[in-house]
C-alpha cells in the first residue's frame, strides 16, 4: 500500500471515530424520560396490579422464633424441645418435666462376645443395616462411648453432655437370609 492510500485510510477512520464520539455525546445529553427539563426527578406513574402491600407488611413483621445460637461455635446443637415443654408454654397449668430428656442411642444392642481367658468383652450394636463392634472405652456413632457391658444391658455415655444410659440387650428383628 502506498503512503498516500494509508493517509486516506487514516483520515476516514478518524472521521468515523469522531462521528461515533459526537453521536454518543449527543445521545447522552438528551433528557431521560422520567426527568423534567429543569432537571428535577419525577417518578413514572406506573401501577403494579400484582403488588400486594399487605403481604409485604406481613413479611416485614415476622420475627424469627427458632434456636438462637452462634453458628460459628463448635458446640453441638441443643436438644430439640419436647412436646411437653411446648404444651407447658401454651398452658401454664401443665407441669413441665424436670431435668433433661433421657439419652437416646440410635443403635440396638443385640449381643456381646468375650475373649477366652480374659474379661474383655466386645459389644455388637445394630445401627440401620450396619453392625458396629465396640470394645469398652471406644466411641461409636460419633457421640457415644461404651462404658460397660453387662449380661442384660450395655452402659453408654453421651459425649456431648456426659449423661449415661443403659441400652437393654434385644434380639434383632428377623431378616431374610441372603443365599
Amino acid at each position: 500500500m502506498s503512503r498516500r492510500t494509508e493517509l486516506y485510510l487514516l483520515l476516514v477512520l478518524l472521521a468515523i471515530a469522531a462521528g461515533l464520539f459526537l453521536r454518543g455525546k449527543m445521545g447522552s445529553s438528551s433528557a431521560p424520560a422520567a426527568a423534567t427539563p429543569n432537571g428535577k426527578f419525577v417518578p413514572l406513574d406506573v401501577h403494579e396490579p400484582n403488588l400486594r402491600l399487605d403481604l409485604l407488611e406481613k413479611i416485614h413483621n415476622t420475627k424469627y422464633t427458632g434456636l438462637q445460637r452462634d453458628i460459628f461455635s463448635g458446640q453441638p446443637l441443643p436438644p430439640p424441645r419436647s412436646k411437653l415443654l411446648a404444651a407447658a408454654d401454651k398452658n401454664p397449668n401443665v407441669a413441665a418435666p424436670s431435668g433433661p430428656p433421657p439419652v437416646q442411642v440410635p443403635a440396638q444392642f443385640f449381643g456381646y462376645a468375650e475373649e477366652t481367658g480374659s474379661t474383655n468383652r466386645l459389644a455388637f450394636f445394630l445401627s440401620g443395616d450396619d453392625v458396629l463392634i465396640v470394645a469398652v472405652g471406644d466411641t461409636f456413632l460419633g457421640n457415644f462411648r461404651l462404658l460397660q457391658i453387662g449380661n442384660a444391658s450395655a452402659e453408654v455415655q453421651q459425649l456431648s453432655d456426659g449423661r449415661t444410659t443403659a441400652v437393654p440387650l434385644e434380639q434383632p428383628p428377623d431378616q431374610a437370609m441372603i443365599p
